[in-house]
């Protein structure tokens, strides 16, 4: 699937940038340096230190797309940790500071948009990918993304460099100009499917049906650990999905969900069930240094109910994926 999508687009492969990264447009001019996300939010605040290094490895004056990553070492290698960096989003200034020398954030640009005095906007991505290259002076903090014009190395670093935290590659058009606020690329991801235990579900916004299905895997102690959850049904299919759990709630009891760093107003609420039923899913790759901190990384697909699983036969042995590349690997630069 990898190689026919890079085929059909003429493409450049690079750092897929949802999930483990955040997105961010940095402006530069001299020491004036404003680092925005996708929506238009200053995320300075939250990465001083990227601040800073952007006024020390960027050009004087440029405006690049790419994302904020937090790298660590995690079982001897150093992968893209998503559980790091969504901990930088934090109201507390003390926090923001402390951990911005505990886990520090570096800035990975894969478009340039301009460069001095010249917009880019315009210009083919050959041309932006050149100008990219050179705004870039220096590579410990501040990098671009490691690409190739031929369609089996994507599809080679797609199944190699997982490992480093990767979600995935991207395809892009060599002829093709930036256009803001559209997605004019191939996105190959990670797909697998995974067997886990309904531990519990959440109604829809509308008030009728589920609107997701809260999801869980048993770890080598033998506890049931929430790792995410299922979402996106018809309406057909959440009153369906209402009619075969619903069943399985005792009393009346609803939990409190953790708070979300990204949408503050989102209800978080959601009913228990006994942990009766097996769900398949699919899912594209998992976050979290260990098990008691593992999840999937983004809402996952709901394929099917396994009435032939055991519940307690659903454990994380089935998710584990070799870490076998550094980050360094991939940030190579051409």
């Amino acid at each position: 699937m990898a190689g026919s999508s890079a085929r059909r687009s003429h493409s450049i492969g690079r750092l897929a940038e949802v999930q483990s990264t955040r997105r961010a447009l940095v402006f530069r001019d001299d020491d004036d340096v404003v680092l925005l996300s996708r929506s238009g939010k200053d995320l300075g605040r939250y990465f001083p230190e990227v601040i800073e290094a952007v006024r020390d490895e960027l050009d004087p004056r440029c405006v690049l797309d790419g994302e904020i990553v937090v790298p660590r070492e995690i079982s001897g290698r150093t992968r893209l940790d998503w559980e790091s960096l969504s901990q930088r989003i934090h109201p507390a200034e003390s926090r923001i500071t402390k951990l911005a020398k505990e886990t520090p954030a570096h800035f990975i640009g894969f478009d340039a948009l301009a460069t001095g005095d010249r917009s880019l906007l315009g210009e083919s991505f050959r041309i932006r990918r050149q100008a990219l290259i050179e705004s870039v002076h220096e590579t410990q903090w501040c990098h671009v993304t490691r690409t190739t014009e031929d369609p089996a190395l994507g599809e080679q670093w797609l199944e190699e460099f997982e490992g480093a935290g990767l979600d995935g590659v991207i395809a892009k058009r060599l002829d093709g100009s930036y256009l803001p606020g559209k997605r004019e690329m191939v996105k190959v991801k990670h797909h697998r499917d995974a067997d886990c235990v309904a531990i519990g579900y959440r109604i829809h916004k509308s008030g009728e049906g589920i609107g997701s299905i809260l999801l869980g895997l048993y770890r080598e102690d033998g506890e049931l650990q929430m790792v995410g959850g299922a979402a996106s049904f018809t309406a057909k299919a959440r009153l369906s999905l209402l009619a075969d759990l619903e069943p399985l709630r005792e009393g009346d009891q609803v939990n409190d969900g953790e708070p979300s760093r990204w949408n503050s107003a989102a209800d978080k609420r959601w009913i228990p069930v006994r942990p009766e039923r097996v769900c398949e899913v699919a899912y594209d790759q998992m976050e979290g240094n260990s098990q008691h901190g593992r999840r999937f990384r983004h809402a996952v697909k709901f394929l099917r109910w396994r009435p032939d699983r055991e519940p307690h036969s659903c454990t994380f042995a089935q998710l584990d994926v070799p870490m076998n590349y550094d980050l360094s690997d991939v940030l190579e630069k051409n």
